[in-house]
């Protein structure tokens, strides 16, 4: 059971990751314009905002999930919205550029870190995407978790807790990896990044899918 749940966490948490969104140009940017603290503060506020997600989204798909009928459908619903987040990724989604070179290093005030920190947290939490992400993901792994009674709730938790430390340890790579990753995020780099995180979504969406629909997840 915890090995299945840190792979599990390890997965999610490597689609958030290596996604070529706007959360990594503002990483970049705080980073460049604000130093490593900077960019460190606008983690922070973006990992909170992860967390307060994932714990409402568990909490609701947890509401709404009554009967075991509808357990299934919320399990489905969340299942084809990542594959469908894997195919607009791999077919559709434009590639930005940053225009951002060289990291600087400066002195930040308490007030300037709360500032970069909310900036962080609102951009995360303002986002739908992420908002649709976190309530596909919670709905999947609350159905695929019925495998593990009576561990259901121990197998969620570890979950989500090793893909937030997972996802955590990634964007504080690239806040002292900026100015490179600045250099290599080119369109066609972009291009490559976001089939890969594609096919990552649509196989865990498969993945995801196929214990459902198999009937190996049990339910009440």
């Amino acid at each position: 059971m915890l090995l299945s749940a840190i792979i599990k966490g390890l997965a999610i948490g490597l689609m958030l990751g290596i996604s070529v969104g706007p959360v990594i140009f503002a990483i970049i940017k705080q980073s460049i314009n604000n130093g490593h603290k900077g960019g460190v503060a606008f983690i922070v506020g973006v990992s909170v905002s992860d967390t307060l997600l994932v714990v409402l989204c568990n909490f609701f798909t947890q509401i709404f999930s009554s009967t075991g009928m509808l357990e299934k459908i919320i399990g489905f619903g969340g299942s084809f919205f990542l594959i469908g987040l894997g195919f607009y990724n791999f077919f559709l989604k434009k590639s930005l550029s940053n225009e951002d070179s060289e990291v600087i290093h400066k002195k930040l005030s308490n007030r300037d870190m709360a500032s970069i920190f909310f900036s962080g947290f609102l951009m995360n939490t303002l986002n739908p995407a992420v908002i649709l992400f976190w309530i596909a993901t919670s709905a999947s792994i609350m159905v695929s978790a019925k495998n593990y009674l009576p561990y259901e709730i121990q197998y969620r938790i570890v979950v989500f807790l090793t893909c937030l430390i997972f996802t955590f340890s990634l964007d504080i790579s690239k806040v002292f990896l900026a100015g490179k990753i600045r250099n290599r995020l080119t369109p066609h780099n972009i291009h490559i990044v976001n089939r890969i995180s594609g096919v990552i979504f649509i196989i865990f969406g498969l993945a995801l899918l196929y214990g459902i629909y198999s009937g190996r997840v049990l339910t009440h």
